[in-house]
């Protein structure tokens, strides 16, 4: 479950920049994923613990209404906000460098559902984790 970016310029030209993905549980006050197998395990049906190892927060339940597996299946809608507590989270698998991306100018970003996207840095904000083993590889 995912969701693709793009960058467009002036003549029409994409640049993949990323994909965003459901993450799990992740304490949005320690830092920290409630993957026992950490950052890297989120994506691979891991254990998980029960409360926050930093804190001893437990998760909120949360519907596919506000939820990141929610947002990822089209069902939450909310403009992305800060956290707090134990909450669901992204991680994003980056497709070109942070650095490039910050030079892109002159076009505008798009998902893979052809929406014009006009707050990533909100986007960016839903994912603590970010993974770069992946900038310049063709990925989907």
């Amino acid at each position: 479950m995912g969701t693709n970016f793009y960058f467009v310029d002036e003549n029409g030209y994409e640049r993949h920049i990323g994909k965003r993905s459901a993450a799990g549980a992740f304490c949005w006050d320690c830092g920290v994923t409630l993957c026992a197998d950490g950052n890297s395990g989120v994506h691979l049906n891991g254990r998980w613990l029960k409360e926050c190892p930093g804190c001893g927060e437990k998760p909120t339940e949360e519907d596919l209404g506000v939820s990141s597996g929610g947002r990822e299946l089209g069902f939450n809608r909310i403009k992305p906000k800060a956290k707090t507590g134990v909450k669901s989270c992204c991680s994003f698998s980056w497709a070109i460098s942070p650095e490039d991306f910050k030079k892109l100018k002159g076009g505008h970003i798009r998902d893979e559902y052809d929406r014009k996207i006009k707050n990533f840095p909100g986007v960016l904000s839903e994912c603590p984790i970010q993974f770069f083993d992946s900038i310049g590889k063709i990925f989907s």
